[in-house]
C-alpha cells in the first residue's frame, strides 16, 4: 500500500505529506468506521465511542511511538503548524459536543453525540477536505519526491487497493477474535473499547506508518497518523452520530484529555531541539506514556 500510494504521488506530482492525509489515513481508518457503526447500530455506545477515542490515543502515542524509534521522523512544517492543531482542535470539539450537561445545553446527567452534532462534525471534516485539496492545488507538480519506485498509474491504484484490502481484512479478524478472548476474562464494554477495539483496528496504521518509517517517508508516516486521528473523530463519529444518536459516558473524558495532552506534547516535542523532528528519545518517551496508560486502563477494569 506504501509503495502504490508514494508512487502515485510522485506520479501526479502530489506530495506524500497530501496522500498520507486523505488516502492512507481514510483507508486505513476503515475497520474504525465498520467496528464504531456497527456498536452504535447494535446499541454498544461505549464500544463505539471508546474504539474512536482509544484508537486515537493508539495512533499518537503508541504508532509515532513505534515510527520514530525505527527511523527520526522529520515533520513538515505544515504539519507542525496546522495538521497537529487541526486534530487537536477535533479532540476538543469532540468534548465540547458530547459533554451537554456540564454546560447546561441539557438535563444534568444527559450527554449524548446527537444528529446535529454529527451534522457539526461532518461540516468540519468537509473544511479539512477543503484545505487538503487548496494544499494539493498549490503543490501539484512542484513537491514530486524522489526516490520511490515509479509504478504505472493503474498498477500504483491496484497495489494500494490490495495492500489496504489486507489490512483492513486482517485487522477485522484480529478484532473478531481478541473480543472474545476479552469478553471471556469479563472485561467491560468500555475497556474492550479502549483497548482491543481501538488496538485491533489501528493495525493498518501501525503496520503503514511502521513500513513507511522504515523506507523513510516521514509524510506518510506522519500523515497516516495526523489525517486518520482527524477522520476518526470529524467523520467516522459524524457520521455516526448522524444514523443514530449515540448517549456518552463522561467515564471518557478522562480519555479524551489523554488525547488532547498527549497532542499537545507532541506539538511541544516538535519545537525542542532538534526542532520538526521525532527523534527516538521523544519516539521513546511516548511509547513508556502508552503503556503506562493502558496498564492504567486495564487496572480501572
Amino acid at each position: 500500500m506504501v509503495k502504490g500510494a508514494s508512487s502515485a504521488a510522485k506520479r501526479k506530482g502530489i506530495s506524500n505529506l497530501a496522500i498520507g492525509l486523505t488516502v492512507v489515513a481514510f483507508g486505513t481508518s476503515m475497520p474504525e468506521m465498520t467496528v464504531s457503526v456497527l456498536a452504535a447500530l447494535d446499541g454498544k455506545n461505549d464500544a463505539s465511542f471508546g474504539n474512536v477515542i482509544g484508537s486515537n490515543n493508539f495512533n499518537l502515542l503508541f504508532i509515532l511511538g513505534v515510527a520514530g524509534l525505527i527511523f527520526p521522523l522529520a515533520v513538515h512544517r505544515n504539519t507542525v503548524n496546522k495538521e497537529i492543531p487541526i486534530s487537536l482542535g477535533a479532540a476538543f470539539l469532540l468534548w465540547l459536543l458530547v459533554n451537554d450537561s456540564w454546560h447546561g445545553l441539557s438535563d444534568p446527567g444527559i450527554n449524548i453525540l446527537s444528529r446535529l452534532d454529527g451534522v457539526i462534525l461532518l461540516l468540519f471534516f468537509a473544511g479539512f477536505l477543503y484545505y487538503v485539496y487548496l494544499s494539493i492545488k498549490q503543490t501539484t507538480g512542484k513537491n514530486a519526491e524522489e526516490g520511490y519506485q515509479d509504478f504505472t498509474m493503474a498498477k500504483s491504484i491496484l497495489m494500494t487497493s490490495l495492500g489496504l484490502a489486507a489490512l483492513i481484512g486482517g485487522g477485522k479478524l484480529v478484532v473478531d477474535h481478541a473480543v472474545i478472548i476479552a469478553q471471556h476474562y469479563g472485561w467491560s464494554e468500555k475497556l474492550i473499547g479502549l483497548t482491543i477495539l481501538a488496538i485491533g483496528t489501528s493495525l493498518p496504521e501501525l503496520a503503514t506508518s511502521s513500513v513507511a518509517a522504515y523506507h523513510k517517508h516521514d509524510d506518510i508516516a506522519i500523515g497516516n497518523v495526523v489525517g486518520s486521528n482527524i477522520f476518526n473523530i470529524l467523520f467516522i463519529l459524524g457520521f455516526t452520530g448522524l444514523v443514530r444518536p449515540i448517549p456518552y459516558n463522561t467515564d471518557m473524558n478522562r480519555d479524551i484529555y489523554v488525547l488532547i495532552i498527549g497532542t499537545i506534547a507532541l506539538v511541544m516535542f516538535l519545537f525542542i531541539l532538534p526542532v520538526h523532528k521525532l527523534d527516538r528519545w521523544k519516539s521513546f518517551l511516548m511509547l513508556v506514556a502508552y503503556i503506562f496508560y493502558t496498564i492504567y486502563l486495564i487496572r480501572l477494569g
